[in-house]
């Protein structure tokens, strides 16, 4: 039975591409997204061309119980979940307070916090008995500092980073390890920023700052990351990092 890394946010970006990593490494990818059936059968036909383990499964993690839900099945039908990859976004777009809605700041709170707080409730009392355990945590700069027209985003994300630390002060000394990736910076990403800003902006983008310029956050080289962070000895684990290209200018700089 090979070891489980659950993604929860498998998009064609970060999370698609880090599931694909550990699946190269010998785990089974689940890999979980809210909608677009096709992309993720793409994704785990990807993996299995190159070998690999992997299934994916639409997930709404707005709905109740089903992250619950998902995350029994798989231990009971598929193996232990080992990394958990939380990687849900809840960005809103720049929105002044009086455009914020209270269903959009709320929005945010329940993809960034709550389905975090949900996931955690649900498998850390399986890695606590087994003594082992690893989740990882995607987060922006949002968590450290709150821009103008951020407020939903800001909030739920400062409330995730405050979240893994807490986890982290609970669960540390049972042997589970939660780690707070926090991605300061654009990332070279089909499913988000290139949703956000269109196929010829996204385009336009790459070119000025991608590519042979490496200007932007590459999915591929940032799953290294994210292994390195499950493969740590637990006496020297990271338990926050930030993740930025070369040439950007760092969160605290601003």
């Amino acid at each position: 039975m090979k070891p489980v890394c659950l993604v929860i946010g498998a998009g064609a970006g970060i999370g698609g591409t880090v599931g694909a990593r550990f699946a190269r490494e010998g785990y089974h990818a689940v890999l979980c997204r809210r909608s677009d059936e096709e992309g993720l059968r793409v994704l785990v036909e990807g993996i299995e061309s190159e070998g690999g383990s992997a299934s994916g499964y639409l997930l709404d993690a707005m709905q109740p119980d089903v992250i619950e839900d998902r995350i029994a099945a798989v231990e009971d039908e598929i193996g232990p979940i080992e990394v958990v990859l939380f990687n849900l976004g809840a960005q809103i777009g720049d929105r002044p307070l009086a455009d914020t809605s209270y269903k959009a700041f709320e929005m945010g709170w329940r993809l960034a916090t709550f389905a975090l707080y949900r996931t955690a409730k649900a498998v850390c009392p399986r890695m606590e008995e087994r003594g082992k355990g690893t989740i990882l945590v995607t987060s922006a700069t949002a968590a450290v500092r709150g821009n103008k027209g951020q407020h939903s985003h800001a909030a739920a994300m400062g409330g995730r980073r405050m979240l893994c630390q807490t986890l982290n002060a609970e669960f540390s000394p049972k042997g589970i390890h939660v780690a707070h990736v926090l991605v300061d910076g654009a990332v070279d990403a089909p499913d988000t920023l290139g949703k956000m800003l269109g196929p010829e902006g996204f385009q336009k983008l790459r070119e000025a700052r991608g590519q042979e310029h490496d200007g932007l956050l590459l999915p591929a080289k940032m799953a290294e990351t994210y292994l390195h962070l499950a493969q740590q000895h637990r006496s020297a684990w990271t338990h926050e990092i930030d993740l930025r290209a070369y040439s950007d200018r760092p969160w605290w700089n601003h």
